[in-house]
């Protein structure tokens, strides 16, 4: 059976500070527009967390599952001063958003919402 698609809503208070904790894996923009492209990218694709994982001690011992990517998720983000909002459409679990999520801007957002799209 299929993943069914999910709305995931967040915000990020100060967007142009959110960063992870691996400088050459992180959000490096200051604008929603260039964070939802570089948010869509991590999930559309397996580029980021291939990299992520080749730097790990043990790269075969990671769990293929946070692998996972969505070709059809589609990311939406409004700025508003620091603050922003964003909306994650996708067929990825949870945990999949949050660890690239993580990657991205560490732990600097705040889930909001969660339905089915």
């Amino acid at each position: 059976m299929p993943a069914s698609r999910q709305s995931f809503f967040f915000s990020i208070a100060d967007l142009a500070s959110a960063r992870g904790k691996i400088d050459s894996l992180s959000f490096n923009g200051s604008s929603a527009d260039r964070f939802a492209v570089q948010l869509q990218a991590a999930l559309r694709e397996p580029t980021l967390w291939l990299r992520w994982k080749a730097m790990q001690p043990d790269p075969d011992a990671v769990d293929p599952m946070l692998g996972a990517s969505d070709a059809q998720a589609i990311v939406a983000a409004q700025q508003s001063d620091l603050h922003c909002d964003a909306q994650v459409t996708t067929v990825l679990p949870h945990a999949v958003l949050k660890h690239r999520l993580g990657l991205l801007i560490g732990s600097h957002w705040t889930l909001r919402d969660v339905h089915t799209a």
